[in-house]
């Protein structure tokens, strides 16, 4: 039977309300407040005026949980954060101004005509919070599958692949290499078995981009992976996903079913002689195994462990045959591309790295959660005006983009376009998307011994440099951070992370040492203050701190010395009290409860 995919037309009610039900809307609290909507819609009688739809992540991690209401007459919408089952009559009400209102931020290029119109620019999330993930019919309403049969009924594949690389779209999971070069070479390399492989193995600590778009748009992944194997000539695709995934597995098995019952999976798709399958394959967590080499062992059911290039995979990967691998996002660029065109993807974004690109954005900014903008966004306008700007109103210090192995660059680059070259040339790096804000309070050099800790423990240990030079820069760090450092330690520091670069076999061990060598560029003043001064500026590193009670401010209330866990404070009632630092475990609980502000750390 010949799949039908023109937009559905059924009649919509008055009114739709989207509740956002990615993993963190649901921790959140959404089930009962979709439950609860529901239940007062039934309660008002009003079936008829309203749809309720489950949605995936919307991005605004912030105000969760979070509901869209559009008015499907006049197209206009509201959207409602920071919600409880409490709120769902208010909700029903048009909020009667007694509930959070969200400025939307965001527009979607694909329908509209001036892609300035707003901060962010959504093309991989063009469909999460529109559509329930689990309805494949939601997802043809919005043009889905229509690039599958515009590629197999009226594309070659070779026209398949330019248009894919005249896009300039690159990878998005962090390399940052032509996605269209890669699929070429995978093509023209003869083989009788082919594989297309989507790398979800999302591991960086706060980065959950893939993880959104394969709970809220499974099938754009499914669309595109089929694309793909039919423009290098591959029949079989597989979804490496993290096993800490629920929700993405469930949504994409169900997907998978859909696609099949369609028949846009499966054989002789569209009435053509292409056929393809999709299958899922569970990764145990190793950070390592996003390292496309890695993964193809794991999935072939060997040690996660990376291996030397060349051959590249697209020339010999799975079982030794040509794959290619991208990651989600870069699957999820794929169908506009090939809708709309490579000519408008490269209206969006940098001469050299078009399109948009998905940021998780995460420590010290007020509006936390998932945004896409395009790529050359000043980070100014990504913290400041995306993000709301600093919590508490603090100074900015620092940014950490890409990840554990990305690098950090300093409040003086607040202005750079965050693109892939720009990134790289001040120590840092694009990476698969996470940018993390860090205010005055940070210290640096503590920063980069927890990133450089992470990486250390994923190490798979396969080769010398990242596993015993890894552990001996964290050792240094250690050392530096509990007043122990010595002065050479900054130059074995800078040695260690060049050989380590220079030297290590994937990816891992070669951007590993980013945070050190990043830190050790642009704030080697505060390294210098650990080793030489014993002191640590921002009182995070707790062997260097000293707790003093301020003469003036103290009143002698004694509140500090009740609430302190080891008795370290002593003093009479109404007299100035002092702190035994030798005694004290700087748990800070004595500053949290001080009324005067008269407690403070040097």
């Amino acid at each position: 039977m010949k799949p039908k995919i023109s937009q559905i037309k059924n009649s919509k009610p008055e009114t739709s309300i989207f509740v956002s039900m990615g993993t963190c809307g649901l921790a959140a609290g959404a089930a009962t407040l979709f439950e609860a909507l529901h239940k007062e819609i039934m309660k008002q009688g009003l079936q008829d005026s309203y749809e309720l739809v489950k949605t995936g992540c919307v991005g605004l991690c912030y105000s969760e949980p979070t509901v869209e209401v559009v008015n499907n007459k006049t197209n206009k919408s509201i959207i409602y954060g920071n919600l409880n089952d409490e709120h769902a009559p208010l909700i029903l009400s048009a909020g009667d101004n007694k509930i959070d209102t969200i400025e939307r931020t965001w527009y979607y290029p694909e329908d509209e005509d001036n892609i300035n119109k707003a901060l962010q620019a959504r093309i991989a999330l063009r469909n999460s919070g529109m559509i329930d993930p689990e309805k494949i019919e939601h997802y043809i309403e919005r043009s889905g599958y229509k690039a599958l049969k515009k590629v197999l009924t009226e594309m070659s594949a070779s026209e398949v692949i330019s248009e894919v690389r005249n896009s300039g779209l690159r990878g998005r999971g962090g390399g940052g290499f032509s996605t269209g070069r890669k699929w070429s070479f995978a093509a023209h390399h003869k083989s009788d078995t082919k594989f297309v492989i989507c790398n979800a193995d999302e591991g960086d600590p706060g980065a959950f981009m893939d993880r959104a778009i394969l709970e809220g748009d499974p099938h754009t992944v499914l669309e595109a992976m089929t694309i793909a194997g039919y423009a290098i000539g591959a029949n079989k695709g597989i979804i490496y996903v993290r096993a800490e995934y629920p929700l993405a597995i469930k949504r994409l098995q169900i997907a998978i079913i859909q696609a099949q019952d369609k028949k846009l999976l499966g054989n002789s798709i569209f009435d053509t002689d292409f056929s393809f399958n999709i299958e899922i394959k569970y990764g145990a967590g190793a950070f390592v195994c996003g390292e496309e080499t890695a993964l193809i062992h794991s999935i072939e059911g060997l040690r996660g462990t990376p291996t030397s290039r060349p051959p590249f995979p697209a020339i010999s990967g799975l079982w030794q045959k040509p794959t290619i691998v991208n990651n989600v996002e870069t699957f999820a660029n794929i169908c506009a591309i090939i809708r709309k065109g490579s000519e408008w993807f490269k209206q969006i974004g940098t001469q050299h790295s078009p399109g948009t690109k998905v940021f998780a954005l995460a420590g010290k900014v007020k509006k936390v959660g998932l945004i896409e903008v395009p790529i050359g966004t000043s980070m100014r306008d990504i913290i400041y005006k995306v993000g709301g700007g600093i919590c508490n109103n603090k100074k900015l210090k620092a940014v950490q983009a890409g990840g554990p192995s990305g690098g950090c660059v300093t409040a003086d680059h607040i202005d750079i376009p965050v693109d892939y070259d720009t990134l790289k040339s001040l120590g840092s790096m694009m990476g698969s998307g996470g940018i993390i804000v860090m205010d005055e309070d940070s210290c640096m050099v503590d920063i980069a011994k927890f990133f450089l800790e992470f990486t250390v423990e994923e190490s798979c240990g396969k080769c010398t440099p990242c596993r015993i030079g890894g552990k001996q820069m964290h050792m240094i760090l250690t050392r530096i951070t509990e007043g122990k450092g010595q002065e050479d330690d900054i130059k074995q520091l800078a040695r260690l992370s060049k050989v380590i670069q220079s030297t290590s076999l994937c990816g891992l061990g070669i951007t590993a040492p980013n945070p050190v060598h990043s830190t050790l560029w642009h704030f080697r003043e505060e390294y210098k203050e650990h080793i030489r001064d014993k002191k640590c500026r921002a009182g995070k590193c707790t062997n260097l701190v000293v707790y003093l009670i301020d003469s003036d401010k103290c009143i002698g209330c004694r509140l500090c010395a009740k609430i302190c866990p080891v008795g370290c404070i002593t003093g009479e009632p109404k007299e100035l009290h002092t702190i035994d630092n030798d005694k004290c475990i700087k748990c800070d609980q004595c500053i949290s409860k001080c009324k005067f502000n008269a407690i403070i750390k040097t």
